[in-house]
C-alpha cells in the first residue's frame, strides 16, 4: 500500500515549482502594471496641480503641488473667458443626439449582418468595416462640403451628422447578437412576434452590457472631438463644443496660454467622464470580455 502511494507523493512534490514560477511572473506582471498606471496618472495629477495653483506663483515656490496657496482663481479665469454654459449645452446635445441614431443603426445593422441572409451580404460587411482603417481627418474637406450643400453647416446638426452610423458598432452588435441561441428568436417567432418585435424583446435586453460599453465609448469620442468642431463652425461660439471652448484658453491673453486657467479648464471638460466611467466601469470591463472582441 504505501509503496503505491509513494510515486503520488513524489509526483505532488514536483507541482510547487511551476507554481512559484507563475507567482514569480505574476507579482512582475502586477508591478508593470502598477508603474503603468502611475506614468498614465501623473499629467492627470500635474493637471490638477497646475489648476490650483497661483498663476503668479513661480515653480520654485512652495511645493511642486502648490504655490504659496491653493485658489481657485484660476477656475473663475477659465469659466470668464468663454460661454461655458452653451458650450456644455451644445456638447450633451451632440453626445446623445449621436448615440440616439448610433444604438438603432447598429442594433438594425448588426441584426441584418448576424442573422439575415442576403446576396453580397459579406461584401457589404466587409466595406463597412473597411471604414475602420480610414482615419476620420481624411474625409474632413468631403464632409464639410457635404454640410454646405445641405445647408447644416455652422450648426449642431452638423456636429452629429457624419457619426450617425458607426462600423465599430456594426460588428460589436454583429458579434454579441450571433452569441444569442437562436431558439429564442424562434420561440418569438411562433408566439408571432416580427423582426423588429423580436429585436426589441429577445435581442436588446440580452445584450444591454455591450450597449453599456459602447456608449461609454461614443460618448467619450465625441465628447473629446476638437477638429470637426473647429472646422464646420464659426459663430456664434453658443453652438460649439466645450473643446472648442477649451482651445480658446491657449490664446486668452497676449503673453499666451495661461497654464493655470488651461489646466482649470481641462478639469471642467473631462470630469464628467471620468465620473462615467468609474460609474459604469465593471459593465464597461464584462461587456468586451463577454462579446468575444479582444
Amino acid at each position: 500500500m504505501s509503496r503505491a502511494i509513494t510515486p503520488h507523493r513524489r509526483h505532488i512534490g514536483l507541482d510547487p515549482a511551476p507554481v512559484g514560477n507563475r507567482n514569480r511572473w505574476s507579482v512582475f506582471a502586477d508591478a508593470v502594471t502598477v508603474v503603468l498606471a502611475l506614468l498614465w496618472l501623473f499629467p492627470l495629477v500635474m493637471a490638477v496641480a497646475m489648476a490650483f495653483r497661483p498663476q503668479r506663483d513661480p515653480i520654485s515656490v512652495g511645493s511642486i503641488f502648490y504655490g504659496s496657496e491653493l485658489t481657485l482663481a484660476n477656475f473663475e479665469r477659465a469659466w470668464n473667458t468663454a460661454p461655458w454654459e452653451w458650450h456644455f449645452i451644445t456638447s450633451v446635445l451632440v453626445v446623445v443626439g449621436v448615440l440616439t441614431v448610433q444604438l438603432i443603426t447598429i442594433t438594425l445593422a448588426g441584426y441584418a449582418f448576424a442573422r439575415m441572409v442576403f446576396p453580397g451580404r459579406n461584401v457589404l460587411l466587409f466595406v463597412i468595416l473597411l471604414q475602420l482603417m480610414i482615419p476620420t481627418g481624411v474625409l474632413i474637406v468631403q464632409n464639410v462640403q457635404i454640410m454646405r450643400d445641405i445647408g447644416a453647416f455652422n450648426t449642431q446638426w452638423a456636429l452629429m451628422m457624419p457619426y450617425w452610423g458607426s462600423a465599430f458598432g456594426v460588428l460589436l452588435m454583429r458579434q454579441t447578437f450571433r452569441e444569442i441561441p437562436r431558439d429564442l428568436e424562434e420561440a418569438a417567432r411562433i408566439d408571432g412576434a416580427n423582426v423588429l418585435q423580436v429585436i426589441r424583446h429577445v435581442y436588446v435586453p440580452l445584450s444591454i452590457p455591450t450597449y453599456t460599453a459602447f456608449s461609454l465609448v461614443t460618448i467619450s469620442a465625441r465628447w473629446n472631438e476638437l477638429l470637426w468642431p473647429l472646422v464646420v463652425t464659426r459663430n456664434p461660439e453658443e453652438a460649439r463644443p466645450l473643446t472648442v471652448g477649451l482651445n480658446q484658453l491657449y490664446s486668452a491673453t497676449e503673453a499666451g496660454a495661461q497654464w493655470g486657467s488651461l489646466m482649470s479648464g481641462t478639469l471642467m471638460v473631462i470630469v464628467p467622464l471620468v465620473v462615467l466611467f468609474i460609474i459604469f466601469q465593471r459593465r464597461f470591463i464584462e461587456s468586451f470580455a463577454s462579446s468575444g472582441i479582444r
